[in-house]
């Protein structure tokens, strides 16, 4: 058996071994898995999750009060752009990273969770799921500001239910299915 041969049927062993043969649409994640990718996502659907988020960072942004590292503006510029159909995936991503970095850098856990509220905020362009950190961690900023998160959760939700009925419902399914209010 030539060595290639060999490396197949390891990759392949170990797809069977942590289930990657299965469907999409037995995956938590299908119903944010992209019509192109064969889940029922589209790519309309996915720019107005990615608004969602955006708002929901950008509402906490200046939470700390002090000027706001460039990386995270620049986050939030390179989802909007992306939002409007103007940069590819990657180039979010890699503002993601950006958005990310910042988090590591700090220790405060106000601008932490806002970091990491942009960071996944601008990943939802790579994975439309994303979108529910962008919220969660916004939540979390709050918590950790000391200020009103019920009032928080009131506002995302206001601006959830701008969206379309069933794109709702999917938030609210997956954020229950996760228990993220009660990792807040």
């Amino acid at each position: 058996m030539t060595p290639m041969n060999n490396m197949t049927q390891v990759t392949y062993k170990l797809m069977q071994d942590k289930n990657l043969e299965k469907p999409a649409e037995q995956s938590n994640r299908y119903p944010f898995i992209a019509e192109h990718r064969g889940g029922p996502l589209t790519k309309d659907s996915h720019r107005k999750l990615m608004k969602w988020a955006i708002a929901c960072a950008e509402h906490v942004l200046y939470l700390p009060g002090n000027e706001i590292d460039e990386r995270l503006i620049y986050a939030l510029h390179i989802a909007k752009e992306w939002e409007n159909g103007n940069v590819p995936t990657g180039t979010a991503m890699k503002a993601s990273l950006g958005a990310h970095a910042v988090a590591r850098e700090t220790s405060d856990p106000v601008l932490k969770a806002i970091a990491r509220s942009v960071g996944q905020t601008v990943a939802t362009a790579h994975m439309a799921d994303h979108s529910l950190g962008g919220a969660f961690y916004a939540l979390k900023a709050v918590k950790y500001a000391n200020q009103d998160i019920e009032k928080e959760r009131e506002w995302q939700f206001e601006k959830l239910s701008e969206l379309p009925p069933g794109i709702v419902e999917i938030v609210q399914a997956m954020w229950e299915r996760k228990g993220l209010d009660g990792r807040i």
